[in-house]
């Protein structure tokens, strides 16, 4: 028994001979344009209706699918042209095993300590191993959400990182270090930011190999061109393409080594992926980004011996697996890991004979041992016989799912194999050749057994959002009056009505924020509270105001990257002084506020100084005013803020200027164990076009934005300013 993956896999078996045609025209056409084969189950029914699918007899009809499907593949490999030599080049075998997968946010906290201002590499995956027993690779996150709250295109946003490129090369060693490659994104629908000079392909493969990245994540691509292959061997950096989407054109699948999944059947007959039957060398991570109730997943991958992503921090909401999901999840790795040479066979065969209703089986054999991976479809657990196979004399057979050897019962030359299954649990048996020596066999069967001592059903399948703190804000000394250039807002009950404008998530607990007097985050907030009165900055912070403060402050911060970015040699841009000074992180704003005896407001004082009491959509009125706020700027370069107080139409019932299409302002911050982000308020006049995917406008004031925080150099903006509060008597 092996413990690595050969060097290179044969060629793909040729087909065994049908006597007639049976597939019909129903079925050659998803095999043609789904990600998936249909099944052995009698279509043109599929996919399964609820009526009567118990009668669809799958295994009687399984080696005619065997046999037509390898038919089919034969030719469709012919009609590609298909060549697999990417698959046997030596620097791309670890894709053959690169099983577990994750996406992984730069914000978590578990990678990046915010507070110690450092990269927690080991932490992050110390944390993965212990819950579901590590991950193989993994992407590195670092553009969406945030992307186009400026005109930082999605390479400068890499350059933003904690350390700059350095810091991302060090990153990249520390989990090659622990064994786990990485990739990073790259996405084509990024054209309404800052022009990159270069075409994509070659401004990626250079950032990769800047790092040391070993893979790239294709954003959206079904299916990452050719010329990326061809940009990084150019370099002298081969690299791994990965598509976030099944390939519309099956012949990408010769340079595409890797893919994601996505959308998996729940029918009672489990799919076969059509990418790993044209190559079983092909390695794809089906992810299920919302899911909270991961067996479909898991069974569908165990059926096709293919990998997942297993993405838990999903743009700031952390949606965790369950203990369930995670025990399931480590137990389908340990197997994986153990045998990587069976996972790519050839000769794989779905649908291998299984004995009892609802049980389904794929059969992974190779010289020396042969891997038979099982589902239990049924809500029922199982005993009994479950396997039928052919046998050999002398060949062992082992319960690789429960750690223990199988006794076969042996009859007309075939040997039948007992095992429990889990109600939706799963099962593995492998078979070790009379000349295979045992190896590592012993070990691995006494880790799962102890594994198995924990029974899948025995743990909890329930999810809850992670509860999340608002940061505290101290109050400032009291005021009776209002300061100079500042507003009296009067106490007051306030119906606080605001919902995020986050682009993904629907209305998914966990989404958005949770304030004081919610028990769980949420997208749409409603609470009526009592205010006391305050005083806020008539206009945003000036540039002028910001520089008096570092003159007599003497502030300088610890991560001065992107600090104050526009201006020049210390001081705001001629002209600029009136401006609302921006590139300030949360940070930068509250060392302001308080060396100004202020501090900023909570995100419900934002809006009530801007809205009143009467619920209205913007600080003017119900009505849309053009004149009320800056222009919109729609091209792909941020311009300069107008001067504050420029716009007095847009002033709100209490005389609050510049609330709304000027600049972002920075209110509360929240976080929980993983995530930290800050609501901003009013939006800004930057409005990059070409995608719904950059970060959304919220000038209504029932709206408000989420935007992820990691570190001052990257949390910083060309949109982002702030105003202050002064607590009253």
């Amino acid at each position: 028994m092996s413990d690595s993956v050969p060097g290179s896999a044969p060629s793909l078996p040729p087909p065994q001979r049908a006597p007639s045609a049976q597939l019909t025209e129903f079925q050659l056409s998803h095999a043609r344009n789904g990600p998936h084969l249909p099944p052995p189950a009698g279509a043109p029914g599929w996919p399964f209706q609820n009526i009567g699918h118990w009668k669809m007899d799958a295994k009687r009809r399984a080696a005619t699918w065997r046999r037509d499907f390898r038919e089919w593949r034969q030719e469709h490999l012919i009609r590609m042209g298909y060549s697999g030599a990417n698959y046997e080049r030596p620097e791309f075998q670890w894709t053959q095993r690169n099983f577990v997968h994750a996406q992984m946010m730069v914000e978590d906290r578990y990678f990046y300590d915010p507070t110690a201002a450092r990269y927690t590499v080991d932490r992050y995956l110390d944390d993965l191993e212990a819950r579901y027993g590590g991950i193989d690779s993994v992407l590195l996150w670092y553009v969406y959400p945030n992307i186009g709250i400026d005109d930082r295109n999605q390479f400068d946003l890499a350059t933003d990182l904690p350390g700059g490129l350095v810091g991302l090369q060090q990153v990249v060693a520390d989990f090659h270090r622990r064994g786990v490659k990485v990739f990073i994104p790259t996405m084509p629908w990024d054209n309404g930011t800052r022009r990159q000079g270069e075409p994509d392909w070659t401004a990626i493969a250079r950032l990769a190999q800047a790092i040391g990245a070993d893979g790239v994540n294709g954003d959206t691509y079904s299916g990452v061109p050719r010329a990326f292959l061809e940009a990084a061997d150019a370099l002298g950096h081969p690299l791994v393409f990965q598509p976030e989407a099944v390939p519309l054109a099956d012949e990408a699948l010769m340079w595409n080594l890797q893919s994601w999944g996505k959308l998996i059947p729940t029918d009672p007959v489990p799919v076969v992926s059509k990418l790993k039957w044209l190559e079983p060398r092909h390695m794809t991570n089906t992810e299920n980004r919302w899911g909270r109730d991961r067996t479909a997943d898991f069974q569908y991958i165990f059926f096709n011996g293919s990998g997942y992503n297993a993405w838990e921090n999903i743009w700031g909401i952390f949606n965790q697996f369950t203990p369930r999901d995670s025990a399931t999840l480590r137990r389908i790795a340990t197997i994986y890991r153990a045998f990587p040479e069976c996972l790519v066979s050839t000769e794989w065969e779905p649908y291998a004979a299984t004995l009892q209703q609802g049980v389904f089986a794929s059969r992974f054999p190779t010289p020396s041992v042969t891997l038979w991976t099982i589902v239990n479809r049924n809500e029922y657990e199982l005993q009994g016989e479950q396997l039928i196979a052919d046998h050999r004399d002398g060949r062992r057979y082992f319960d690789v799912w429960n750690g223990r050897a199988i006794t076969p019962r042996l009859c007309d030359g075939q040997v039948h194999l007992d095992l429990p299954l889990e109600a939706h649990g799963f099962g593995a048996v492998l078979a070790v050749e009379p000349e295979t020596t045992l190896g590592a066999l012993p070990e691995l069967l006494a880790r799962v057994e102890r594994l198995a001592r924990t029974p899948l059903r025995s743990l909890s399948a329930q999810w809850n959002a992670l509860p999340q703190q608002l940061v505290s804000i101290a109050p400032t000394p009291p005021a009776a009056h209002a300061p100079a250039d500042m507003v009296t807002i009067p106490a007051g009950e306030f119906e606080f009505k605001v919902t995020g404008v986050e682009i993904e998530g629907f209305m998914w607990q966990g989404l958005d924020v949770q304030f004081p007097w919610e028990n769980s985050p949420r997208r749409a907030h409603l609470h009526r509270l009592p205010l006391a009165a305050f005083h806020i900055d008539r206009s945003p912070v000036t540039n002028a105001e910001f520089h008096r403060f570092i003159t007599r402050a003497g502030y300088r911060p610890v991560d001065a990257h992107n600090f104050l970015r526009d201006w020049r040699d210390g001081a705001p841009q001629a002209g600029w002084e009136n401006r609302p000074v921006t590139w300030v992180s949360l940070e930068d704003a509250r060392a302001y506020a308080a060396w100004a005896g202020k501090r900023l407001p909570h995100s419900w004082e934002w809006q009530y100084a801007a809205q009143g009491t009467d619920g209205r959509l913007y600080p003017w009125g119900n009505d849309w005013r053009p004149a009320a706020m800056p222009a919109p700027n729609r091209g792909r370069t941020v311009l300069p803020p107008a001067d504050v107080g420029a716009h007095p139409q847009g002033a709100s019932p209490f005389g609050v200027h510049d609330l709304v299409g000027l600049v972002w302002q920075w209110t509360d911050e929240f976080h929980d164990e993983h995530t930290r982000a800050a609501i901003v308020r009013g939006g800004s006049s930057y409005q990059p076009q070409t995608s719904h995917w950059y970060f959304p406008s919220a000038y209504q004031l029932d709206q408000h934005g989420k935007y992820l925080l990691m570190a001052p150099c990257k949390d910083r903006s060309a949109t982002i300013g702030f105003r202050c509060v002064v607590d009253a008597v």
